[in-house]
């Protein structure tokens, strides 16, 4: 286990009705705020009147920014530091999914910092020493960006998707009412339970040594989220599965089930690349790279992925037959994707092979690898890509 600091000083406020206090939360940072929306839904299942109400009876103004589209771009966090420095909006409110959220953090930072917000994602040698204060109401439990110190964004003219981190923008408050998920598609719920699965796993493959609490955490929140996947696309308004995913989604991010090891991420830079160019929705990109780049790696620590089908999918095991039994977690992992009703192979959205060359260049620029415990190159990401197809 390796030495950590761990601090998140957001709080976390779940359960029905939440969203009827966000007036009395937002009052103690700013009288002026700006209410960053997610989708048309939210206006028209009477959930901003509520938050409207709120925060009008706590004696706030606010401000919308609407329609913030899913992969985040550079130019809606743009117009939001603007909206914000023309009115004296000190404080920044999230209504939505991972999206809303990365926008809302995004122009948080951008409002205190110097020069273009965009110097600061992917890279490492500019840090965020400043942000507006920041909270969320939930309406899709994926990312666990309500809890994290980081954001992402794409910049939409030169089609790359980088990452900003920061404890500045780490929310000071998320609202987590599970019923605010019973009207989303059963699409955009898939692509949330495929995101709150594929964090989990970058923070399981590790070489860190000797993490067995944190693994074992992490598996019975994998184990969790497979067995409650499904289940919320047949009970759609079933508060209980709801919540199941909601507090797995928020424990996913927000440091605990990281501290004392090193994940990988490799799989979500990759993936990156792919929505970057095609727009494809993150979850179900991941759904499509996580099994190629475990087909890939798994030779450098065979024994984590035996652990990995083992102990999450219940695969039976020998000790001469660990390629097997690799090869059964996969396919256990795939058929949970297709029983989320998301593809498994860039074939099955439509990507074919042209742009794999690309994206695999496009992976490494501003690094030297892309993974942390198990780094791949250029020529990887692109041998990865090809598994894909």
């Amino acid at each position: 286990m390796i030495n950590y600091v761990y601090h998140n000083p957001g709080k976390i406020i779940f359960g029905k009705d939440c969203e009827l206090e966000i007036g009395k939360e937002v009052a103690g940072y700013a009288k002026r705020v700006l209410i960053v929306l997610g989708g048309p839904f939210i206006k028209e299942n009477g959930l901003y009147d509520r938050v409207a109400s709120s925060l009008s009876e706590a004696g706030i103004t606010y401000y919308d920014l609407d329609h913030i589209v899913p992969n985040p771009r550079l130019k809606q966090v743009c117009e939001g530091i603007e909206m914000c420095r023309e009115h004296d909006i000190g404080f920044v409110l999230a209504i939505g999914g991972g999206s809303a959220i990365d926008t809302a953090k995004s122009i948080a930072a951008g409002v205190k910092c110097e020069g273009d917000i965009w110097e600061y994602f992917g890279t490492f040698t500019r840090f965020i020493t400043d942000a507006l204060p920041c909270g969320v109401l939930l309406t899709l439990p994926a990312t666990g960006s309500e809890s994290s110190n980081c954001a992402v964004l794409t910049n939409e003219e030169t089609g790359l998707k980088r990452s900003l981190f920061s404890d500045y923008i780490i929310p000071r408050f998320a609202m987590l009412n599970p019923e605010m998920s019973y009207s989303l598609p059963p699409y955009q719920t898939a692509c949330g339970t495929v995101d709150i699965l594929a964090h989990l796993m970058e923070a399981y493959f590790t070489n860190t040594d000797n993490v067995d609490l944190t693994d074992r955490l992490l598996e019975a929140a994998m184990k969790t989220v497979i067995h409650f996947g499904p289940l919320s696309l047949e009970y759609p308004d079933n508060y209980d599965i709801r919540a199941e995913l909601y507090q797995a989604a928020n424990i996913t991010n927000n440091g605990m089930l990281m501290a004392g090891r090193l994940g990988d991420w490799g799989s979500h830079n990759i993936e990156h690349e792919i929505s970057g160019i095609y727009d494809i929705a993150h979850g179900a990109g991941l759904a499509i790279i996580f099994p190629a780049w475990i087909k890939y790696v798994w030779k450098r620590d065979p024994d984590r992925f035996v652990q990995f089908a083992q102990r999450v999918f219940d695969v039976a095991y020998a000790a001469s037959r660990k390629e097997w039994t690799i090869n059964r977690g996969i396919k256990k992992l795939e058929e949970f994707y297709r029983e989320m009703n998301l593809p498994t192979r860039l074939s099955e959205a439509g990507i074919g092979d042209e742009n794999l060359r690309t994206m695999a260049e496009k992976a490494m620029i501003g690094t030297s690898a892309v993974g942390m415990a198990f780094p791949l190159q250029e020529e990887d990401i692109y041998q990865i890509l090809k598994l894909a197809l």
